[in-house]
Parts: C-alpha cells; sequence; structure tokens
C-alpha cells in the first residue's frame, strides 16, 4: 500500500491500533493528552493535563501510578533518558524537570511560573533531548525561539536561534532529539526539520510537514509525528520517508492528532493527543 507524500510514493507502515491498551482507574482521565515516553523496563508514562498529569502504566497497559501531582500547569512533553529519569517540559510552569524514576525531583531548568528570555529563564519551552555525554538541549519554544544548551549539572554552555525562518531561526521550535553528533529540531510552524551540530551551527533542513514531535530509534531513524496531517513519518538520516502511518478516514474516526510519540525496544508506537484527549498504542502487524 502506498500514500503519496509530494510526487513520490510512501509505503505504509504495518501498523494497527491496540484498542483500550491504557487501563485507568474508574475514576481517573485524560485529558489533552501532550506526552509520552517509554522507559527501559517497557513502562510508559504519559503526561497530561488532568487531575493526575504524570501516570505509569505497565506494558500491558495496566494503571500503576501517578508521580508528582503537584509539580505541573501545562504538561507539554516528557522524555525519559538512558537511566529511566524522566523528563518533563511545561509550558504553564516555563521549567524543564528532571525526576528520579521514583518520581523525586533531581534538576529544575527555569524559573517556575516566572516567563523571562535569559539563560535563567524559558518562556513555554516545549521539549528537552540530550546527548552523549549528558548535556542538556532545550527547544525554547512557543514564547522565545530558540535553543539552550546546558552540562548535566544543568549550568548554560551556549543558545542560538530567533524567530524568522531562515537558516538556525525558528517559529516555534516544538521538538529536538539528539543522535550522535546530530541535533534534529522541529521546526514546526516553519514545517521543517532543522539539523544542527552540538554546537549548535546550522547543516540542513528537511521539508516533511509539520514536525510536532520527533523521536529517534537505536538504529537511527527518525519518527516525525504531524498532527494536522494527522500521521507518523518514519525517516532515514538522510531525510528520505521511508514509511508513514496515517490516521483514519475523517469519515471513520476522529483526526489523528499526534502532539508527541515514543517507540518501544519491539518498535510499537505510542502517541499523545491533545485534541481527541487519548494516548493510543500502534502495534506491528504479523506478518
Amino acid at each position: 500500500i502506498l500514500t503519496c507524500l509530494g510526487e513520490e510514493q510512501i509505503p505504509k507502515l504495518n501498523y494497527e491500533t491496540v484498542p483500550d491498551f491504557f487501563q485507568l482507574p474508574a475514576d481517573q482521565h485524560f485529558v489533552e493528552v501532550a506526552g509520552v515516553a517509554v522507559n527501559s523496563k517497557g513502562h510508559i508514562y504519559v503526561f497530561h493535563r488532568g487531575k493526575h498529569p504524570l501516570m505509569e502504566v505497565d506494558c500491558s497497559g495496566k494503571y500503576i501510578r501517578s508521580i508528582a501531582d503537584d509539580l505541573f500547569v501545562t504538561p507539554h512533553s516528557l522524555r525519559v533518558d538512558n537511566e529511566d529519569n524522566l523528563w518533563t517540559t511545561d509550558v504553564g510552569a516555563h521549567v524543564v524537570l528532571k525526576l528520579s524514576p521514583e518520581g523525586r525531583v533531581l534538576l529544575s531548568l527555569g524559573r517556575m511560573r516566572i516567563p523571562g528570555d535569559d539563560v535563567l529563564h524559558f518562556n513555554q519551552p516545549t521539549d528537552v533531548a540530550f546527548d552523549r555525554d549528558g548535556n542538556i538541549y532545550v527547544t525554547d519554544g512557543e514564547g522565545n525561539s530558540r535553543i539552550l544548551k546546558f552540562n548535566k549539572y544543568g549550568n548554560f554552555l551556549l543558545g542560538w536561534g530567533m524567530k524568522g525562518s531562515g537558516p538556525g531561526q525558528f517559529d516555534i521550535p516544538h521538538s529536538i532529539a539528539v543522535d550522535g553528533d546530530v541535533i534534529y529540531v522541529g521546526d514546526r510552524e516553519n514545517a521543517r526539520i532543522q539539523l544542527f551540530d552540538l554546537s549548535g551551527r546550522f547543516l540542513r533542513e528537511w521539508k516533511l510537514g509539520h514536525p510536532y514531535g520527533l523521536f529517534v530509534t537505536g538504529d537511527h531513524f527518525i519518527y516525525m509525528c504531524d498532527a494536522i496531517a494527522g500521521r507518523i513519518l518514519k525517516i532515514d538520516h538522510g531525510g528520505n520517508v521511508v514509511g508513514v502511518l496515517d490516521g483514519p478516514e475523517s469519515n471513520v474516526g476522529r483526526h489523528f492528532d499526534p502532539h508527541q510519540i515514543a517507540l518501544d525496544k519491539d518498535k510499537s508506537i505510542f502517541a499523545a493527543e491533545v485534541m481527541p484527549w487519548r494516548a493510543q498504542k500502534f502495534r506491528l502487524k504479523s506478518q
């Protein structure tokens, strides 16, 4: 099965939805699901804008617990690092937090509920990523159009970017991922992914739609979710789209609205969707 992206024919990714995967307690609900991440054990974390904003479920979707209920204002994105720490970005609190697997705050970046444009403040930060040395990259995001880089202790190293559409400029840098020596930034309103080296030097851009979320896999593919087009793209490191997962037709189901995605070791895809108030799991179909 092929679909069109521009003039090219792109193969469909062979996935199916897992119905009713997330099993929440009867009195709990997802509200505007913004972030999702998976840890090394296969546990899934869902970051949403309801009563218990950060929830953990096991690999079968069974609810385990909520974490740090009182810390969040407007959840935006969620990442898990290679030590299973949780990293949250919050566009209402203007902070990025690092939590231990148990839910204790290990590091905070930005000032709680105080926006700004110096290096100690964010203005609606959207995402966070890390390189192999533990340096931290934040897309600061909806209020400021820039990337800030910190060392693993949270000390500022460098920043780049401003509002605009030229190389190294941004119009809502919405997602960020690092693979080796390359930083991928989802420059959402400019409808492109920009590539940089680790010192922020512009390398090139890929025009592939509106990148809401980026996720890099261990085998160096980049998955991009596009909430406007209602689809997920699989991209190789040359910028070629090698697969697409489309949402349902508008007369069949609710518009697919992926704001952030994460992949498990078995290549299952988890999608956080703001407008439909849902998180979904997609698994590879058996051949």
